[in-house]
């Protein structure tokens, strides 16, 4: 299992994943020398404390990794003053590109999560890259947003956010699209336990939630939920979970999208995206998921045109 970036987003997911004490060894990479091993041997010297016996290493290269089931690329830069998000996209894209073809070679059979952003660009771009069928290619994002969505609703209903059952699809951004018909407080419809205000309030609280920890923090963005998010990825693949997730994968023809990488309900298996769970929604909301479909294909291919002409 190798975790590539070693900030804090990626020591969050090696975190994770070793504390579950299912994976036999978590590799972090990190070009930073020091970097990953660094964290490898402060995670390490935790184990007897927390009751784990994953083995973790720091390198600084994919080579020295060496093969893995499944890679996680958190690696990537965060938008700067002064830098477009075109400015944004195009550094991450060289960053990610090259990592998932780098990553492919080494470890053919992998399964590979994409945690940079802008998310769903990047997911697309290292399918594409890598060369790797597209079910054993997939994004983070559907996790993290649902999860920040129940949260925010357990606040609200004085529930606990475990009560509360939600799936945010589309993209990672604006076009987010919570179906709430699906939505549930204690297998009570959101509607019924929240007046719709609320609801509506809720969601587009969701939506902008990693800006807002942005602006609280005022240096840095969020890490221990995207993290955590990561890793429950991987875990629900490395135990063949049945469990309905939220993922960005490519959909083919499902709630009639034709043809890209969008959020979508899934079940992940061993080798990666096991089943893409067509679930009722309404007409608005099936119509709110293939505009958020369309947005991600042309903002794809705008990237892919600057990628050809750089």
């Amino acid at each position: 299992m190798v975790v590539v970036g070693a900030g804090h987003v990626g020591m969050i997911t090696a975190m994770k994943l070793a504390e579950a004490d299912i994976i036999d060894e978590v590799v972090l990479v990190d070009i930073a020398d020091g970097l990953a091993a660094g964290i490898a041997l402060d995670l390490t010297h935790s184990t007897a404390l927390l009751g784990f016996d994953t083995k973790i290493r720091g390198v600084t290269t994919l080579a020295e990794a060496g093969t893995a089931d499944y890679v996680v690329i958190t690696a990537g830069r965060a938008r700067q003053p002064g830098m477009s998000r075109t400015d944004l996209v195009e550094v991450n894209a060289d960053i990610v590109g090259s990592l998932a073809r780098e990553a492919a070679q080494i470890s053919p059979n992998t399964v590979m999560l994409i945690v940079t952003n802008p998310l769903d660009e990047m997911t697309h771009h290292a399918w594409r890259t890598s060369g790797l069928p597209a079910e054993r290619v997939l994004g983070m994002a559907g996790v993290l947003d649902s999860s920040r969505f129940q949260a925010l609703v357990g606040l609200a209903a004085q529930a606990s956010p475990s009560s509360v059952s939600a799936l945010a699809l589309g993209s990672h951004g604006d076009e987010m699209v919570i179906p709430l018909s699906q939505a549930r407080v204690d297998r009570t419809p959101i509607e019924r336990a929240l007046p719709g205000a609320t609801v509506t309030a809720l969601v587009d609280r969701a939506r902008n939630s990693g800006a807002e920890v942005v602006g609280l923090l005022k240096s840095g963005s969020a890490f221990f939920a995207p993290g955590a998010s990561a890793a429950r990825m991987v875990l629900a693949m490395a135990t063949d979970s049945d469990e309905i997730i939220a993922a960005t994968v490519r959909a083919q023809g499902q709630y009639g999208i034709a043809d890209g990488y969008v959020g979508l309900p899934t079940r992940l298996g061993r080798r990666g995206v096991r089943e893409i769970v067509e679930l009722p929604l309404t007409q608005e909301e099936l119509g709110a998921l293939q505009t958020a479909a369309a947005r991600i294909t042309d903002r794809v291919a705008d990237l892919q045109e600057a990628t050809v002409t750089s």
